[in-house]
């Protein structure tokens, strides 16, 4: 049974990758290899015609939210994902998601009136119904939203042995791209970073525990503001300021 609704504190960090060795050795036995510790997260970000949604979130308001679907590695044309939106609030992000076919989500997408010229009291959605897919389907609706950015990684998954609530990740390889904006056409993209670090996420339901705070503390990783689509939508408009 997959999650579908989450709601906990989430804090990044720029680690290198002596950082992520050293701090899984001083972690020892508080922590264990996720339920699926390694694989390749694939996304598919989708926004307004002026990029909107991103553009607002750059400018860290109190509250700011995504859409996306994302899958746990490549997927074929029949294959699954999930499709979500994620909310920050003051701090505390607030995700909730379902899983759906790609191929349906496409047929589901194709009905949206803003796409297909039919009538909105005419669509009949292939997708399950159901009041997560009712508030997504209202986000498409009424932010007009179209695929804008692929952006994919690899990551590495741990959680807490005695603090069940804590989950580590490391990302790292991450790429992107704004074309063949589709999952299944592969996790090809422009790397974002030159050296090889991660971006570490801590995620955790209440307070950090203590001796992690004491591990961040001795290795000198301090916490960053740092959103992977944010950051790789503002370096493209560089690019193009540059040009």
């Amino acid at each position: 049974m997959y999650k579908n609704i989450f709601e906990r504190n989430e804090q990044k960090y720029i680690v290198s990758a002596e950082q992520q060795n050293a701090l899984l050795e001083m972690a020892g036995v508080e922590i264990e290899p996720d339920k699926y510790p390694v694989g390749i997260n694939c996304n598919l970000y989708f926004d307004t015609p002026q990029n909107s949604l991103i553009i607002k979130a750059i400018d860290k308001p109190l509250y700011k939210q995504k859409v996306r679907l994302r899958s746990y590695g490549v997927p074929n044309r029949n294959g699954q994902a999930f499709l979500e939106a994620k909310v920050k609030y003051k701090g505390i992000v607030y995700k909730r998601r379902i899983q759906v076919n790609l191929d349906e989500f496409w047929k589901y997408y194709k009905s949206l009136p803003y796409v297909n010229t039919i009538k909105a009291n005419k669509r009949s959605s292939p997708l399950v119904d159901s009041q997560i897919m009712r508030e997504l389907d209202h986000l498409f609706q009424h932010y007009n939203l179209q695929p804008a950015w692929i952006i994919c990684y690899d990551r590495e998954s741990y959680r807490g042995k005695t603090a069940t609530d804590l989950r580590i990740t490391f990302d790292k390889n991450l790429r992107s791209r704004t074309d063949e904006l589709r999952l299944e056409a592969g996790d090809h993209g422009q790397s974002y970073f030159t050296d090889d670090v991660r971006i570490m996420e801590i995620k955790v339901l209440g307070a950090m525990p203590l001796w992690l705070v004491h591990i961040l503390s001795q290795l000198h990783v301090y916490p960053v503001s740092f959103t992977k689509y944010g950051n790789i939508y503002k370096e493209s408009r560089k690019a193009i300021y540059v040009k």
